[in-house]
């Protein structure tokens, strides 16, 4: 029955015609499903199939529904790390004709999890500060653009792997307003605040169902994301003076800037009447400085910490060869061919789906560090990658698209003695933490 309904969307996937839009989406059949975990929601929300791909639909109001899906697209637009958009469904009624809720539609992000599905039996300190900063990278980036939020939590995150930490993802806009003009101090303390509370809440929630490790302060975790915004966020903004034969200071700001993963576009630099000193205050400032870099040398488009961990291996590769002279987009393409894409295509295709080929790069360079540690001397890439595919990858569950419960979880197996432990035994680290 679909002769009522409305679609908005950018692009309309036929598909979307095909799915139960009159029948409430709590009774949607089990062949329209595609379970998932998925983070608390003050509405309901359900997986499905859309064309190959998987989808989340939320049933909402109407005015909601179009208000957060024109807030994501404005997110996109400003390259904030936010769920897709896909539609939004309006005029739904069920067989007798009455009105069923509005829906609105957004892509999975693939790779990606809900924070409760980060762990296995309980949450360990390290990942959840993880979690937290991930969080206050995010919130930065949104204040920074002059979105509030207005509902700050875990819950309403999506997390990737990146590198050793965490990439976060906007899930739900529902609550926040974009202002051209920026945001007032007041607005951004609010939402950190909002945030402080919510993680505090969401951490205690864990404790409270044994799923947190002994000793674990959730205020504590919580505190975190004050002092990670804090420091952030003054480095982003915050004005500094010297005085003039101290210019080379602006550069070094630059570089710090750039060492955080962000771009000044536009500084602010004022002298005093009498020229004796300098102020400097960042005006513009983008993120995704690695991420721009590494795209234009290879093409590849990754998350920051990993676009960071490819390009020192880039560079490592070109001080290797002795081209330190030689263009700079050639060797690229050349360690993209020679070095990057072969231990992309040696993993098998079943276990492809595990993790993305640059988080895999990562991790097989980590797992070179410590074989080499562990040996005394440089173990060849051949027998890294046939130890990390079956010691590690293996041992895995597929990130692409997490099947399973809530509290269900990917986790690294920790390699002790060259043996990877039982399935039961499976514990969340850092590649940091392997022996």
């Amino acid at each position: 029955m679909t002769e009522s309904l409305s679609i908005t969307a950018t692009s309309v996937d036929p598909g979307l015609l095909s799915l139960p839009w009159n029948v409430p989406l709590g009774e949607w059949p089990s062949t329209a499903i595609v379970s998932l975990p998925k983070g608390l929601s003050r509405h309901l929300v359900r997986f499905s199939s859309l064309s190959g791909k998987v989808i989340a639909v939320k049933e909402t109001t109407a005015e909601m529904a179009r208000r957060e899906y024109d807030m994501l697209g404005n997110l996109a637009r400003l390259d904030v790390p936010c769920v897709e958009r896909v539609a939004v469904i309006a005029g739904r009624k069920d067989a007798d004709g009455n009105p069923l809720p509005a829906a609105l539609v957004t892509a999975h992000l693939k790779f990606s999890l809900p924070y409760r599905a980060l762990f296995t039996q309980v949450l360990r300190p390290n990942t959840a500060a993880r979690l937290v900063d991930a969080l206050a990278v995010l919130l930065v980036r949104l204040h920074n653009v002059g979105f509030f939020w207005g509902d700050v939590s875990l819950s309403n995150t999506l997390f990737r792997r990146d590198a050793g930490s965490f990439a976060a993802y906007l899930v739900d806009a529902e609550t926040g307003e974009l202002h051209e003009r920026g945001l007032t101090r007041g607005q951004r303390l609010h939402d950190l605040d909002v945030a402080h509370t919510n993680i505090a809440g969401e951490i205690m929630d864990l404790a409270a169902g044994g799923r947190l490790e002994g000793g674990i302060d959730a205020v504590a975790i919580a505190d975190g994301i004050v002092s990670s915004y804090h420091s952030l966020w003054g480095a982003l903004t915050d004005q500094e003076t010297f005085s003039v034969d101290e210019t080379w200071r602006i550069t070094e700001r630059v570089q710090r800037l750039n060492a955080l993963g962000f771009d000044i576009d536009e500084l602010s630099i004022q002298t005093t009447p009498d020229g004796a000193t300098v102020s400097i205050q960042p005006k513009v400032v983008d993120a995704g400085h690695h991420q721009r870099r590494l795209l234009r040398l290879t093409g590849l488009d990754v998350e920051e910490n990993q676009a960071r961990r490819l390009l020192n291996d880039l560079d490592e590769f070109r001080a290797r060869i002795s081209r330190l002279g030689a263009d700079e987009e050639m060797v690229a393409h050349e360690w993209l061919t020679r070095v990057f894409e072969p231990v992309v295509k040696a993993i098998p295709f079943e276990l492809r789906s595990k993790l993305e080929p640059a988080e895999v790069f990562h991790q097989v360079l980590e797992h070179r560090w410590y074989m080499s540690q562990a040996r005394g001397r440089s173990v060849p890439l051949a027998e890294v990658l046939t130890s990390y595919i079956d010691d590690v990858l293996r041992h895995r569950r597929d990130e692409a698209t997490v099947m399973g419960p809530v509290t269900e979880t990917v986790s690294i197996p920790v390699i002790r003695d060259g043996v990877a432990p039982a399935d039961d035994e499976d514990e969340d680290v850092d590649w940091r933490d392997l022996v």
